[in-house]
Protein backbone atom coordinates (compact mmCIF):
# COMPACT_ATOMS: atom_id res chain seq x y z
CA UNK A 1 0.00 0.00 0.00
CA UNK A 2 1.62 3.17 -1.28
CA UNK A 3 1.01 6.67 -0.08
CA UNK A 4 0.61 9.35 -2.91
CA UNK A 5 1.24 13.22 -1.90
CA UNK A 6 0.15 16.12 -3.97
CA UNK A 7 -2.44 13.77 -5.29
CA UNK A 8 -4.86 16.27 -6.45
CA UNK A 9 -6.57 18.19 -9.81
CA UNK A 10 -3.84 20.52 -11.72
CA UNK A 11 -0.76 18.84 -8.84
CA UNK A 12 2.49 19.19 -10.07
CA UNK A 13 4.59 16.28 -10.30
CA UNK A 14 5.53 15.40 -6.52
CA UNK A 15 8.81 16.31 -4.78
CA UNK A 16 8.84 13.31 -2.67
CA UNK A 17 8.40 10.04 -3.59
CA UNK A 18 6.13 7.37 -2.66
CA UNK A 19 5.59 6.42 0.58
CA UNK A 20 4.82 2.52 1.36
CA UNK A 21 2.67 2.16 3.99
CA UNK A 22 2.24 -1.42 4.26
CA UNK A 23 3.54 -4.68 2.31
CA UNK A 24 2.31 -8.47 2.37
CA UNK A 25 6.19 -9.16 0.62
CA UNK A 26 8.73 -10.22 2.30
CA UNK A 27 11.29 -7.41 3.22
CA UNK A 28 13.99 -8.40 0.27
CA UNK A 29 10.83 -8.50 -2.21
CA UNK A 30 10.41 -4.60 -1.31
CA UNK A 31 10.35 -2.08 -4.05
CA UNK A 32 12.55 0.79 -4.18
CA UNK A 33 10.94 3.88 -3.61
CA UNK A 34 13.06 5.86 -6.71
CA UNK A 35 11.30 3.21 -9.04
CA UNK A 36 7.72 4.43 -7.99
CA UNK A 37 5.56 6.89 -10.19
CA UNK A 38 3.07 8.86 -8.46
CA UNK A 39 0.22 9.56 -10.10
CA UNK A 40 -1.45 13.04 -11.58
CA UNK A 41 -4.87 14.13 -11.99
CA UNK A 42 -5.24 15.33 -15.22
CA UNK A 43 -8.77 17.07 -16.40
CA UNK A 44 -8.82 17.44 -20.77
CA UNK A 45 -10.72 19.28 -23.32
CA UNK A 46 -12.41 16.30 -25.64
CA UNK A 47 -14.02 15.99 -28.53
CA UNK A 48 -17.92 15.57 -28.19
CA UNK A 49 -19.38 14.90 -31.86
CA UNK A 50 -22.18 13.23 -30.53
CA UNK A 51 -23.61 16.21 -28.19
CA UNK A 52 -23.51 14.75 -25.21
CA UNK A 53 -22.80 18.13 -23.43
CA UNK A 54 -19.67 16.76 -21.19
CA UNK A 55 -16.35 18.48 -22.85
CA UNK A 56 -13.91 17.50 -20.31
CA UNK A 57 -12.42 13.92 -19.82
CA UNK A 58 -10.45 12.78 -16.81
CA UNK A 59 -7.66 10.46 -16.22
CA UNK A 60 -4.18 9.50 -13.96
CA UNK A 61 -0.70 10.44 -15.73
CA UNK A 62 2.05 8.89 -14.03
CA UNK A 63 5.65 10.76 -15.49
CA UNK A 64 8.40 7.91 -15.92
CA UNK A 65 10.31 7.17 -12.98
CA UNK A 66 13.70 5.53 -12.57
CA UNK A 67 16.35 6.52 -9.84
CA UNK A 68 19.03 4.60 -12.01
CA UNK A 69 18.23 6.52 -15.23
CA UNK A 70 17.62 9.76 -16.82
CA UNK A 71 15.99 10.80 -20.64
CA UNK A 72 18.17 13.15 -22.67
CA UNK A 73 17.86 17.15 -21.82
CA UNK A 74 14.69 18.17 -23.38
CA UNK A 75 13.88 14.25 -25.06
CA UNK A 76 10.13 13.94 -23.97
CA UNK A 77 9.14 10.00 -23.11
CA UNK A 78 7.34 7.51 -24.97
CA UNK A 79 3.67 7.68 -23.74
CA UNK A 80 1.55 4.69 -23.29
CA UNK A 81 -2.30 5.72 -23.02
CA UNK A 82 -4.56 2.61 -20.60
CA UNK A 83 -8.19 1.88 -21.16
CA UNK A 84 -9.82 0.44 -18.46
CA UNK A 85 -12.31 -2.06 -19.48
CA UNK A 86 -16.09 -2.46 -18.60
CA UNK A 87 -16.60 -0.09 -20.63
CA UNK A 88 -18.84 1.59 -17.34
CA UNK A 89 -16.31 0.83 -14.72
CA UNK A 90 -13.57 3.25 -14.01
CA UNK A 91 -9.56 3.30 -13.06
CA UNK A 92 -7.76 4.68 -9.88
CA UNK A 93 -4.84 5.78 -8.22
CA UNK A 94 -4.43 2.95 -5.92
CA UNK A 95 -1.17 1.51 -6.49
CA UNK A 96 -0.36 -0.55 -9.76
CA UNK A 97 2.47 -2.80 -10.23
CA UNK A 98 1.27 -3.09 -14.03
CA UNK A 99 1.55 0.67 -14.52
CA UNK A 100 4.82 0.70 -12.25
CA UNK A 101 6.30 -1.30 -15.12
CA UNK A 102 6.13 0.66 -17.31
CA UNK A 103 7.54 3.88 -16.00
CA UNK A 104 10.59 2.49 -14.63
CA UNK A 105 10.86 1.87 -18.01
CA UNK A 106 10.63 5.21 -19.52
CA UNK A 107 7.51 5.05 -20.32
CA UNK A 108 5.14 7.55 -19.26
CA UNK A 109 1.73 6.27 -18.39
CA UNK A 110 -2.08 7.93 -18.68
CA UNK A 111 -4.88 6.04 -17.25
CA UNK A 112 -7.75 7.57 -18.80
CA UNK A 113 -11.20 7.73 -17.55
CA UNK A 114 -13.27 8.30 -20.45
CA UNK A 115 -16.86 9.43 -20.66
CA UNK A 116 -19.21 6.40 -19.39
CA UNK A 117 -16.67 6.06 -16.39
CA UNK A 118 -18.55 5.88 -13.05
CA UNK A 119 -17.09 7.94 -10.25
CA UNK A 120 -17.52 11.36 -12.18
CA UNK A 121 -22.03 12.55 -11.55
CA UNK A 122 -24.57 10.75 -13.78
CA UNK A 123 -24.15 12.71 -16.75
CA UNK A 124 -20.22 11.73 -17.56
CA UNK A 125 -21.54 8.01 -16.89
CA UNK A 126 -24.79 8.53 -19.18
CA UNK A 127 -22.69 10.19 -21.86
CA UNK A 128 -21.99 6.63 -23.14
CA UNK A 129 -24.94 5.74 -23.72
CA UNK A 130 -25.78 4.95 -27.62
CA UNK A 131 -21.68 6.51 -28.05
CA UNK A 132 -19.70 3.53 -27.19
CA UNK A 133 -17.20 3.16 -29.88
CA UNK A 134 -17.24 7.45 -29.90
CA UNK A 135 -16.88 8.85 -26.83
CA UNK A 136 -14.23 6.72 -25.39
CA UNK A 137 -12.15 6.89 -28.51
CA UNK A 138 -12.38 10.31 -28.77
CA UNK A 139 -11.03 10.81 -24.79
CA UNK A 140 -7.85 8.25 -25.34
CA UNK A 141 -6.96 10.61 -28.16
CA UNK A 142 -7.62 13.70 -26.29
CA UNK A 143 -5.55 12.42 -23.14
CA UNK A 144 -2.93 11.76 -25.95
CA UNK A 145 -2.97 14.77 -27.75
CA UNK A 146 -3.35 16.99 -24.43
CA UNK A 147 -0.14 15.29 -23.25
CA UNK A 148 2.45 15.69 -25.95
CA UNK A 149 1.20 19.79 -26.02
CA UNK A 150 2.34 19.98 -22.65
CA UNK A 151 5.44 18.23 -23.76
CA UNK A 152 4.97 15.06 -21.35
CA UNK A 153 4.84 13.03 -24.23
CA UNK A 154 6.64 12.56 -27.30
CA UNK A 155 4.12 13.04 -29.96
CA UNK A 156 5.40 10.22 -32.57
CA UNK A 157 6.13 7.73 -29.69
CA UNK A 158 2.08 7.45 -28.67
CA UNK A 159 1.00 4.30 -27.95
CA UNK A 160 -2.13 2.79 -26.56
CA UNK A 161 -3.46 -0.38 -24.70
CA UNK A 162 -6.73 -1.79 -23.11
CA UNK A 163 -8.40 -5.39 -22.06
CA UNK A 164 -11.83 -6.34 -22.86
CA UNK A 165 -13.89 -3.30 -23.72
CA UNK A 166 -10.27 -1.30 -23.54
CA UNK A 167 -9.57 -3.81 -26.34
CA UNK A 168 -12.19 -2.29 -28.22
CA UNK A 169 -11.45 1.00 -27.56
CA UNK A 170 -7.51 0.55 -28.32
CA UNK A 171 -8.78 -0.81 -31.74
CA UNK A 172 -11.21 2.06 -32.76
CA UNK A 173 -8.41 4.39 -31.76
CA UNK A 174 -5.90 2.27 -34.00
CA UNK A 175 -8.69 2.25 -37.09
CA UNK A 176 -10.63 5.52 -36.87
CA UNK A 177 -7.97 7.95 -35.43
CA UNK A 178 -4.82 9.16 -36.82
CA UNK A 179 -2.98 9.64 -33.38
CA UNK A 180 -0.90 6.55 -32.26
CA UNK A 181 1.93 4.76 -33.92
CA UNK A 182 1.30 1.34 -32.13
CA UNK A 183 -1.21 -0.47 -30.24
CA UNK A 184 -2.18 -3.80 -28.09
CA UNK A 185 -4.92 -5.25 -27.51
CA UNK A 186 -5.76 -8.02 -24.60
CA UNK A 187 -8.45 -10.28 -25.17
CA UNK A 188 -10.38 -7.07 -26.67
CA UNK A 189 -13.42 -6.65 -29.01
CA UNK A 190 -12.71 -6.71 -32.65
CA UNK A 191 -16.49 -6.82 -33.93
CA UNK A 192 -19.00 -5.96 -32.02
CA UNK A 193 -22.00 -8.06 -33.94
CA UNK A 194 -19.89 -11.26 -33.40
CA UNK A 195 -20.04 -10.44 -29.68
CA UNK A 196 -23.59 -9.66 -29.39
CA UNK A 197 -24.59 -12.90 -30.89
CA UNK A 198 -21.55 -15.43 -29.18
CA UNK A 199 -20.84 -14.01 -25.94
CA UNK A 200 -22.29 -14.80 -22.74
CA UNK A 201 -25.64 -14.90 -20.90
CA UNK A 202 -25.25 -12.23 -18.50
CA UNK A 203 -23.99 -9.54 -20.84
CA UNK A 204 -25.95 -10.57 -23.47
CA UNK A 205 -27.94 -7.35 -23.82
CA UNK A 206 -24.95 -4.95 -22.27
CA UNK A 207 -24.80 -3.59 -25.82
CA UNK A 208 -27.76 -2.62 -26.40
CA UNK A 209 -27.63 0.65 -24.28
CA UNK A 210 -24.16 1.10 -25.46
CA UNK A 211 -24.71 1.05 -29.19
CA UNK A 212 -28.16 0.00 -30.16
CA UNK A 213 -30.65 -2.79 -30.24
CA UNK A 214 -29.22 -6.53 -31.98
CA UNK A 215 -30.15 -7.70 -34.72
CA UNK A 216 -31.89 -4.38 -35.65
CA UNK A 217 -29.00 -1.93 -35.29
CA UNK A 218 -26.24 -4.49 -36.78
CA UNK A 219 -25.18 -1.82 -39.66
CA UNK A 220 -24.15 0.53 -36.57
CA UNK A 221 -22.52 -2.14 -34.65
CA UNK A 222 -20.21 -3.03 -38.43
CA UNK A 223 -19.52 0.48 -38.48
CA UNK A 224 -17.91 0.87 -35.21
CA UNK A 225 -16.11 -2.28 -35.45
CA UNK A 226 -12.43 -2.36 -36.13
CA UNK A 227 -12.75 -5.62 -38.24
CA UNK A 228 -14.28 -3.67 -40.86
CA UNK A 229 -11.92 -0.89 -40.90
CA UNK A 230 -8.73 -2.38 -41.34
CA UNK A 231 -8.31 -0.57 -44.99
CA UNK A 232 -8.14 2.90 -42.32
CA UNK A 233 -5.63 1.34 -39.86
CA UNK A 234 -1.55 1.36 -40.83
CA UNK A 235 0.17 1.22 -37.69
CA UNK A 236 1.16 -1.85 -35.75
CA UNK A 237 -1.30 -4.13 -33.18
CA UNK A 238 -0.22 -7.03 -30.90
CA UNK A 239 -3.07 -9.33 -30.00
CA UNK A 240 -3.38 -10.79 -26.97
CA UNK A 241 -5.52 -13.65 -25.88
CA UNK A 242 -6.37 -16.26 -23.78
CA UNK A 243 -7.97 -19.42 -25.55
CA UNK A 244 -10.42 -20.34 -22.94
CA UNK A 245 -12.18 -16.83 -22.91
CA UNK A 246 -16.13 -17.33 -22.70
CA UNK A 247 -16.43 -13.23 -22.83
CA UNK A 248 -15.00 -11.90 -25.73
CA UNK A 249 -14.11 -15.37 -27.63
CA UNK A 250 -10.29 -16.57 -29.18
CA UNK A 251 -12.06 -15.83 -33.00
CA UNK A 252 -12.29 -11.93 -32.36
CA UNK A 253 -8.74 -11.62 -31.98
CA UNK A 254 -7.77 -14.50 -34.72
CA UNK A 255 -9.98 -12.72 -37.12
CA UNK A 256 -8.43 -9.72 -36.64
CA UNK A 257 -5.07 -10.96 -36.89
CA UNK A 258 -5.55 -12.94 -39.99
CA UNK A 259 -6.88 -9.50 -41.58
CA UNK A 260 -3.94 -7.32 -40.35
CA UNK A 261 -1.49 -9.52 -41.48
CA UNK A 262 -3.19 -9.72 -44.78
CA UNK A 263 -2.86 -5.98 -45.60
CA UNK A 264 0.84 -6.09 -44.42
CA UNK A 265 0.30 -4.17 -41.36
CA UNK A 266 2.83 -5.17 -38.67
CA UNK A 267 1.44 -7.82 -36.22
CA UNK A 268 1.55 -10.15 -33.82
CA UNK A 269 -0.96 -12.56 -31.75
CA UNK A 270 -0.05 -14.58 -28.69
CA UNK A 271 -2.82 -17.16 -27.52
CA UNK A 272 -2.55 -18.19 -23.66
CA UNK A 273 -3.23 -21.96 -23.36
CA UNK A 274 -5.92 -22.27 -20.09
CA UNK A 275 -6.63 -18.50 -19.69
CA UNK A 276 -9.70 -16.96 -19.77
CA UNK A 277 -11.30 -13.70 -20.11
CA UNK A 278 -7.99 -11.59 -18.26
CA UNK A 279 -4.91 -13.57 -17.80
CA UNK A 280 -4.90 -15.14 -13.58
CA UNK A 281 -1.32 -16.98 -14.06
CA UNK A 282 1.62 -15.34 -12.64
CA UNK A 283 3.94 -16.31 -15.53
CA UNK A 284 1.42 -15.30 -18.50
CA UNK A 285 0.81 -11.76 -16.91
CA UNK A 286 4.63 -11.30 -16.79
CA UNK A 287 5.01 -12.93 -20.41
CA UNK A 288 1.87 -10.49 -21.56
CA UNK A 289 3.77 -7.57 -20.08
CA UNK A 290 7.48 -8.18 -21.65
CA UNK A 291 5.59 -9.28 -25.27
CA UNK A 292 4.08 -5.74 -25.40
CA UNK A 293 6.86 -3.84 -24.50
CA UNK A 294 9.22 -5.96 -27.16
CA UNK A 295 6.61 -5.46 -29.41
CA UNK A 296 6.92 -1.43 -28.93
CA UNK A 297 10.52 -1.99 -28.35
CA UNK A 298 10.69 -2.82 -32.27
CA UNK A 299 8.17 -0.48 -33.65
CA UNK A 300 9.76 2.19 -32.01
CA UNK A 301 13.62 1.39 -32.40
CA UNK A 302 14.85 0.38 -28.60
CA UNK A 303 16.24 -1.66 -27.03
CA UNK A 304 14.27 -3.45 -24.29
CA UNK A 305 16.90 -4.53 -21.67
CA UNK A 306 16.81 -8.25 -21.32
CA UNK A 307 14.21 -9.18 -24.33
CA UNK A 308 17.21 -9.18 -26.86
CA UNK A 309 16.16 -13.09 -27.42
CA UNK A 310 12.61 -12.94 -26.58
CA UNK A 311 9.97 -15.60 -28.06
CA UNK A 312 7.41 -13.25 -30.09
CA UNK A 313 7.42 -13.52 -33.98
CA UNK A 314 5.65 -10.20 -35.47
CA UNK A 315 4.60 -10.03 -39.02
CA UNK A 316 5.20 -7.84 -41.81
CA UNK A 317 8.20 -5.95 -39.33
Amino acid sequence: VYQWDGLKSGAKAAKEPATMLACSMKEDMFVDPQFISTPQIVEFPTEDSASTNVKTAHGYYYPPRNGKFAAPDGEAPPLLVKVHGGPTACTGSSFNPGIQFWTSRGFAVVDVDYRGSTGYGRPYRSALKGNWGVCDIEDVCAAAKYLSDKGLADAKRLCIDGGSAGGFTTLGALAFKDVFAAGCSLYGVADCSALAADTHKFESRYLDGLIGKYPEDKELYDSRSAIYSTDTLSCPVLLLQGDEDKIVPPNQAETMYEALKAKGIPTALKMYEGEQHGFRQAANIEDALNSELYFFSKVFGFQADGLSNFDLAIDNL
